[in-house]
């Protein structure tokens, strides 16, 4: 068989490029030459965000103090973003005691009894709330029993949020106990489990008095105009220094000034004082473990006074 020049010269050519790219295979699959594999690194690795229980004690029943310490959760988990807040209400206060003295909680709001107590299990203090003029007991009766004395009460039921509530509870019964009605003795004593269940007693005409705290008076008043109609603050107590903000032990100190920082600079701003509002408060503030050392001798007087809650 006879083969043109143009035959042989063309499978010449098909011959060469099955060499070459045989070679380059050869070539790619090779584990010897470093340079042919180049590690791609991302600039930025992710982000671990840690997430923190930020526990309040019943300020408010469970599904009001959602509405009014959500959005200040939402601010921190906003204001920080390497960090994650999630808010944690109590049934009432005996069951936030436990969590809070088992040490559940990384950050809380305890009142300023439970503030102290909690020094005990595990906490410090590193700011409250601001306003100390509003952190007093008041009394509240019907303007229909005016004029209505302390001696009135002796024989009567009052209502009160819970034993350990300071505000709304311990300091009307040591104000009441010094201006001559023996509590523990002369009195009904009906502990209703939340602040706006004791005013609401008496606004129903349960009780003859209800003990609690200016905020969630003036927040149920806004909420509800009737009970300006209706009732009267009668009785005022002594003031003591406002619920604290504690941070466990083991929590570090930078995500501790992180907090710190987001929450004392809320009053500085439109925004963060709509925050503040929806808690009847004007700033939160820096604050120490002996910032509250008066509550601890107004314990003393109380328990020695009225009973024993050491």
């Amino acid at each position: 068989m006879r083969y043109s020049f143009y035959d042989y010269g063309l499978r010449g050519f098909v011959t060469i490029l099955i060499l070459l790219s045989s070679m380059a295979t050869i070539v790619s699959c090779g584990g010897n030459n470093e340079q042919d594999y180049n590690p791609q690194f991302s600039a930025d690795p992710p982000m671990e965000v840690q997430q923190y229980l930020f526990g309040v004690h019943p300020l408010h029943n469970p599904n009001r103090l959602h509405l009014v310490f959500g959005p200040l959760i939402d601010y921190l988990n906003t204001a920080l973003p390497n960090l994650n807040f999630k808010l944690e209400a109590s049934r009432d206060y005996a069951a936030f005691d436990r969590k809070l003295y088992a040490g559940h909680f990384d950050f809380s709001l305890p009142n300023p009894y439970q503030t102290v107590n909690s020094l005990r299990h595990g906490y410090r203090v590193f700011g409250k709330m601001g306003d100390d003029h509003n952190f007093r007991g008041i009394i509240l009766v019907r303007k229909e029993t005016e004029p209505i004395s302390i001696e009135d009460l002796k024989g009567e039921a009052v209502s009160f949020p819970a034993p350990t509530a300071l505000a709304g509870t311990m300091l009307p019964q040591y104000y009441l106990q010094i201006h001559g009605v023996d509590v523990m003795n002369e009195l009904e004593l009906r502990y209703v489990g939340s602040q706006e269940s004791s005013i609401m007693n008496v606004y129903l005409g349960n009780v003859i008095a209800a003990a609690t705290w200016p905020p969630p008076w003036q927040a149920l008043s806004k909420q509800r105009p009737e009970l300006v109609r209706e009732l009267i603050v009668k009785w005022e107590t002594e003031t003591l220094p406002n619920n604290g903000l504690v941070v466990r032990m083991d929590i570090p100190d930078s995500i501790v000034r992180q907090v710190a920082a987001a929450l004392f600079s809320l009053h500085n701003d439109k925004a963060g004082q709509v925050l503040l509002s929806r808690m009847e408060l004007s700033r939160f503030e820096p604050a120490t473990n002996s910032t509250y050392d008066p509550v601890r001798e107004f314990i003393t007087k109380f328990s020695a006074n009225v009973r024993n809650i050491e």
